[in-house]
């Protein structure tokens, strides 16, 4: 409760809001209005969570990007799964995956329909399964960025130690910084500063976004989850832009390491190499992703079934993909809170208790326009 507190003092807080808004005052003498994009999940939640977008003044404003696994999962992914299940495999999976929408199905939809979907709380849980039922094949769904991966590798380790042989992974990992440097290649996209992931950072470490800070100019700041490790980013990020000095800024230091976890990175090199990945709302982008080395393809569901993953089709009013690309706010889809809702999601940004649209639901969109 004491570390929680030392991240939540009143006085701190009001302070880092009095500083924003001096730079914000600045911002507007100068004429100008800066998007700062936070690429995490958890950022999303806390900021909307905190009410923080209505501390900042109207010149710094925020933009949730792709920072959430599962709603930059492709809908072909979705319906790749579900042709196993069909075949009759028994799909184990994350339970924040269940009501993803594929082209036409989710995965909740295929076990309404017969499919066998469990799941499971840890990859671990699949080992289980698959001894529970010899006679079957158990297909893991391994998606997320850099900090799930090191679990799910340890499963296939792990699953070839023991050699169990009816149990495979289908996987579709993503990396945040080729997913960066795609947005700052987009023209319809405006980003100023990045807000970097905390739990991707712990892994791949702060200055893995060195490169970004040097090719585009645009400052990076590596903050937590508490309201005021996210105000001391908003901040930092503001003082850099309003000093015309882009820098790499690690707020998170009690977490993250300059070089990362070095132990973890060595897992995944061992067992993976990178890929071109399909991102929903993104397409697809260049060694975004990885998947399984040749030596232990047998593991890759997608080998052992030889199935051929296709973009998916997602529903052509759900906005989904611009609200990852900071394009619209939430409420800007036409679908928001009344034919896309948690209960009733169209997309998979309103699915995810990290998806952008889930947390505006929840917390109101009030807040998106400060003072």
């Amino acid at each position: 409760m004491q570390y929680i507190t030392a991240f939540r003092q009143g006085d701190a807080g009001r302070h880092l809001v009095r500083q924003i808004a001096r730079w914000g005052a600045q911002l507007a003498d100068a004429g100008r209005t800066v998007f700062l994009m936070e690429v995490c999940g958890s950022h999303t939640m806390a900021i909307s969570r905190y009410g923080i977008r209505g501390l900042l003044p109207r010149q710094i404003r925020l933009l949730s990007g792709p920072g959430c696994p599962v709603c930059v999962t492709d809908a072909g992914y979705i319906d790749a799964a579900i042709q196993l299940a069909e075949q009759g495999a028994i799909l184990a999976t994350f339970g924040d995956m269940m009501r993803v929408p594929g082209t036409d199905f989710s995965l909740a939809d295929a076990r309404s329909r017969g499919a066998d979907v469990r799941v499971c709380y840890a990859p671990y849980d699949a080992m289980a399964i698959a001894r529970d039922h010899p006679e079957r094949e158990v297909v893991f769904l391994g998606i997320g960025f850099e900090t799930t991966m090191a679990p799910v590798v340890a499963l296939v380790r792990e699953i070839e130690r023991q050699s169990v042989p009816n149990l495979s992974v289908l996987t579709a990992f993503k990396l945040v910084p080729p997913a960066l440097h795609a947005l700052l290649g987009d023209p319809e996209v405006r980003i100023d500063a990045f807000l970097c992931p905390a739990h991707v950072s712990a892994i791949i470490g702060a200055l893995a976004y060195r490169p970004i800070v040097a090719q585009y100019g645009v400052p990076c700041v590596v903050c937590g989850f508490e309201p005021l490790d996210i105000l001391l980013g908003i901040e930092q990020a503001a003082a850099m832009l309003c000093a015309g000095k882009p820098e790499l800024v690690n707020s998170y230091s009690r977490v993250v390491r300059p070089q990362g976890n070095v132990a973890a990175q060595a897992l995944l090199d061992a067992f993976l190499e990178p890929t071109d990945a399909t991102w929903r709302g993104l397409g697809t982008i260049a060694q975004s992703g990885m998947r399984l080395r040749n030596a232990f393809a047998h593991f890759d569901a997608a080998v052992r079934f030889d199935l051929r993953e296709t973009p998916g089709t997602p529903d052509p009013a759900c906005r989904c993909g611009d609200v990852l690309k900071g394009k619209i706010a939430p409420a800007d889809c036409p679908l928001f809170g009344g034919a896309c809702t948690p209960l009733h999601p169209v997309g998979p940004c309103m699915v995810s208790a990290e998806g952008s649209c889930a947390a505006h639901h929840r917390y109101g969109t009030a807040e998106e326009l400060g003072p």
